[in-house]
Parts: structure tokens; sequence; C-alpha cells
């Protein structure tokens, strides 16, 4: 399982990055990026009901995942990324949201330039 993402599974881990973060926005996704002391990249993925239906949100996180498990490799440890999808991440495939959230992590300092 070279391919497990460790995820934010706590609200206070959540609360913490979307405060005290650097926020990258797009219109089809919202990063939040923060150090933290784990020693490992840790992902959290937020989808509001103003996106959709379930079906619609489910698909959101999954074009999310994917295209962050792209990046993956390129990223250094030790950071807390909160990904919140915006209505047109519905519509782009994880092909097209990588670009995006490459761009996003780049600005943010976990992947090196």
């Amino acid at each position: 399982m070279a391919d497990k993402i460790t995820t934010l599974n706590r609200n206070t881990d959540f609360r913490r990055t979307y405060g005290r973060g650097k926020v990258f926005t797009n219109p089809a996704l919202v990063s939040y990026v923060t150090k933290n002391r784990a020693g490992i990249c840790r992902i959290g993925i937020t989808t509001s009901k103003k996106i959709g239906n379930a079906v619609e949100r489910n698909r959101s996180r999954r074009v999310i995942r994917a295209a962050y498990r792209a990046a993956a490799p390129q990223v250094q440890g030790g950071w807390d990324i909160v990904f919140v999808a915006r209505s047109k991440t519905k519509t782009l495939k994880s092909t097209q949201l990588e670009p995006i959230l490459l761009k996003h992590l780049k600005q943010a300092g976990v992947i090196p330039s």
C-alpha cells in the first residue's frame, strides 16, 4: 500500500489549518496549508452541500484525491493540507485539477520549485 494517503481526521486539525494556514484560491479549488510536527504530509478534503448532492460531493472528493495522488511523490513531509472543493470542481477531471493543485503547493513551498 505505497499509495496510502494520510488524512486529517480531527476537527481540531482542520480548524488549526483554517486558522493558521496560508490560503490559495482558484475558482475550482481552495487550499489551506500549514506546517505540522508529525513529519508526514496529511491531507483533508471538505465539500459543502453547496457543491450538490451526495454523488457530486463524493465525485469532487475523488477528483481532488486523484489529483493529489499524482502530485504526492514531489511533496516534502511535514505539512497539513486542507482542500476545499468549489462548485466548479465537480465538472473537472483530475488531470485538469492537477495543475491547479500543483500551483498551490508550489506557492506554499510544499513542493520545491
